[in-house]
């Protein structure tokens, strides 16, 4: 794929060398004597300089050949920019320099006809696949192809950068593209005409499967075989997936992105929503696999201490804080606009979620406040209000941290303020003792 670069030139043989082991000042030496090195390539892949030093994530000589003027853009063998090959490998640094001297971020290769974009995808380099989004704003990409086209560009076989992530199960590429846009239903245009629900199915990807559901993805949805998501995920064994993917399983709560306040969402308050989210979700899936007789997957034992720590913090700090009058369990962290009634994120993703959007309507219908029934325009981060009159600013990323409550009866929050209202009346049925004895004295 161009990663794997020789160096059979024997003439060039001492400077590809000292590039392949990082000698920045013998390559600059060698470059300020002859400027014609800069234009020699290896035999077979026909790389340049410029290739193997982003292939190989050597920053200060790449920097040093883009400084003499090195074209970024320049072609191997297999027409693949020094920008494909740092996106192959993962080496940010490089594809940041990449970009910062103007390479293309839309050519394609004559291999698969793919761009950096899905290699970034594919090798499941969040990172680099994050620079490549961010600079396709503010590139003439954005203007001449659309931002939208570019996150769902196709490959030679009609696959878009979400089909390899989601066919390689790399969950955190899937979650940046869907975030950025990323069309979560599409079928690619080659047989077998699969959908990424379809191919994080045949991966057996649960954290891939259970993201695309979150995002809409449809489980019914068939490819040109005739088959649905479940079909697949039985057909390669994988349980777990089945159970989710299973159409007489409930349904996911499905982030409301059609929503306007939603697209205008503050991203403090996002971050709160989505964890709520994906906390009902994984309630839910708690419950299926548990049906199933299958056994959820562990978190790690650090996850967890973490986890218990935090719920923790939240339930000392949820002891004097404002709780949500819809559940009576979370702390109210969310505020509505215009009316600035306030809710817990929980109940707030419940509200946006409980009414699918019709794909006929342009406009999908606002939510509104269960409160004053008047029609919610935006969403914003509350400011936690305590017994004491001082109002705290809520921390987002605390908050991140906390289980879900309104979907788990025996939730860790719950359970902690139920413990310290314990500690409180054995404290005053201990005293109430002393003084019985006092008084029997």
């Amino acid at each position: 794929m161009g990663q794997g670069l020789s160096c059979a030139d024997r003439h060039g043989s001492g400077f590809f060398g000292a590039l392949q082991n990082g000698e920045v000042e013998v390559v600059r030496a060698m470059v300020e004597t002859d400027q014609s090195i800069l234009h020699r390539t290896t035999n077979h892949r026909r790389s340049s300089a410029l290739h193997m030093a982003a292939a190989s994530g050597q920053i200060d000589i790449l920097s040093l050949l883009l400084d003499r003027s090195a074209n970024p853009d320049v072609l191997n063998r297999h027409n693949q920019t020094p920008l494909m090959l740092a996106a192959m490998g993962g080496k940010i640094a490089c594809v940041k320099r990449l970009i910062e001297a103007g390479a293309n971020i839309l050519m394609f290769d004559s291999i698969h006809r793919r761009t950096c974009l899905h290699y970034a995808a594919h090798y499941g380099h969040s990172d680099c696949l994050q620079a490549i989004l961010s600079a396709a704003h503010s590139t003439p990409v954005s203007d001449s192809w659309g931002f939208a086209r570019f996150v769902n560009i196709r490959d030679g076989d009609g696959s878009t950068p979400l089909h390899l992530a989601s066919r390689q199960s790399q969950p955190e590429c899937v979650r940046i593209l869907l975030n950025n846009g990323a069309l979560v239903c599409v079928s690619t245009c080659s047989c077998p005409g699969s959908s990424p629900l379809h191919l994080a199915a045949r991966g057996g990807s649960l954290e891939c499967v259970r993201e695309l559901l979150a995002w809409g993805a449809d489980r019914f949805q068939f490819d040109s075989y005739g088959r649905i998501p479940f079909a697949v995920a039985v057909k390669h064994k994988h349980q777990a997936c089945a159970a989710l993917l299973n159409p007489s399983s409930p349904e996911p709560l499905v982030w409301p992105s059609p929503l306007k306040l939603i697209i205008e969402l503050d991203p403090d308050a996002k971050v709160l929503l989505e964890k709520a989210l994906m906390d009902a979700n994984m309630e839910r899936e708690k419950t299926i696999l548990k049906e199933t007789c299958i056994t959820p997957p562990c978190p790690l034992q650090s996850d967890v201490d973490i986890d218990a720590d935090v719920d923790n913090d939240l339930a000392l700090e949820a002891s004097d804080a404002e709780l949500c009058c819809i559940c009576f369990e979370q702390v109210c962290n969310i505020e509505a606009q215009p009316c600035s009634h306030r809710m817990c994120a929980h109940c707030t993703v419940s509200l946006c979620c409980h009414k699918k959007p019709n794909p006929t309507t342009a406009c999908p219908t606002a939510p509104v406040c269960p409160f004053c029934r008047s029609s919610i325009t935006q969403l914003l981060v509350a400011e936690v209000k305590s017994n004491d009159n001082a109002d705290q600013e809520i921390s987002p990323l605390k908050l991140k941290g906390s289980r879900t409550s309104n979907f788990n009866e025996e939730n860790s929050s719950f359970k902690s303020l139920s413990a310290l209202v314990g500690k409180l009346g054995e404290h005053d049925s201990g005293s109430l003792s002393s003084h019985k004895k006092g008084v029997t004295r």
